[in-house]
């Protein structure tokens, strides 16, 4: 019978049928995406791991979004531990302006760690920066010793200090507009505050603030970074020789009133005897 037969030219019907078989066959084996016989299962894990992609700010379809993932919390694990040292800094650096550690004692960085609720490394990482600027230094084996400044030693910081900053205001007295010298009230007044509470650390901070921003009228970040250093290592309690805090802070409010009333001879007397002590 001729009804087995291709009337298109294309063989007989089993033969058509056998060489679909093989196309179709051929078809599904590299499963493209978005082709006919792919799976609910493979498309969905598709969708999902573009989304995650997407969610996650990786570009589309990464494969090697898996050896990617370790870089986020090492990152984040980096700045945890800059935060932690910062902090810590700052804890060690009010316990030394408010003489919670002796002058001349030695302080292991575990014992501190553990006073703090931290570990040791953050410690050590910052009682370096503090021997770095001379506020401790390294007892090997053993940990940090406070370092105890004598009167002479203040005298001779504080004698650095006014061959830095007093030509530098001086030069500064007329070249700074009237209407820059009052934006630093405010600083002035916060140092008030600060020494009237009779608190050292808050009076310390403010009374560097007032400085550095009077510095920084000159443009010269080295001058202001130098001079905030040696401001730090005066700072360091010693003995009696305690700074009368108000007082300073009175002098700043007076020098402000002498720049902007333009009279450069008060400017000279006051910027000179606000250095003429230990500071």
């Amino acid at each position: 019978m001729t009804s087995s037969t291709d009337t298109s030219g294309g063989g007989p019907v089993e033969q058509r049928a056998e060489r679909a078989q093989r196309v179709a066959g051929v078809v599904r084996v590299p499963a493209q995406p978005g082709a006919a016989g792919e799976g609910r299962g493979e498309r969905g894990s598709r969708e999902r791991g573009e989304r995650g992609s997407r969610e996650s700010g990786e570009p589309g379809e990464r494969s090697e979004h898996s050896y990617c993932a370790p870089v986020a919390p090492r990152a984040r694990s980096v700045v945890r531990r800059s935060s932690v040292r910062g902090q810590i800094l700052d804890a060690l650096r009010a316990a030394l302006a408010g003489g919670e550690l002796t002058p001349g004692d030695v302080y292991s960085a575990p014992a501190l760690g553990e006073r703090f609720g931290v570990s040791a490394t953050p410690v050590r990482e910052a009682m370096q920066q503090l021997a770095l600027e001379g506020a401790v230094e390294v007892v090997p084996n053993r940990g940090f010793r406070v370092v105890a400044r004598g009167v002479r030693e203040l005298s001779e910081l504080a004698e650095v200090r006014a061959l830095i900053e007093v030509p530098v205001v001086l030069g500064l007295a007329r070249a700074v507009a009237v209407e820059r010298w009052a934006e630093l009230r405010p600083l002035a007044e916060a140092g008030v505050r600060a020494a009237s509470s009779g608190c050292r650390v808050a009076y310390g901070e403010a009374d560097r603030a007032f400085h550095r921003a009077v510095l920084g009228l000159s443009g010269n970040r080295q001058l202001v970074q130098i001079a905030d250093d040696l401001q730090r290592r005066v700072q360091v309690p010693v003995g009696d020789g305690r700074l009368d805090l108000v007082s300073d802070a009175a002098e700043h409010q007076a020098l402000l009133d002498a720049l902007i009333a333009r009279d450069d001879v008060l400017v000279r007397v006051l910027v000179e005897s606000h250095f003429g002590g230990v500071r």
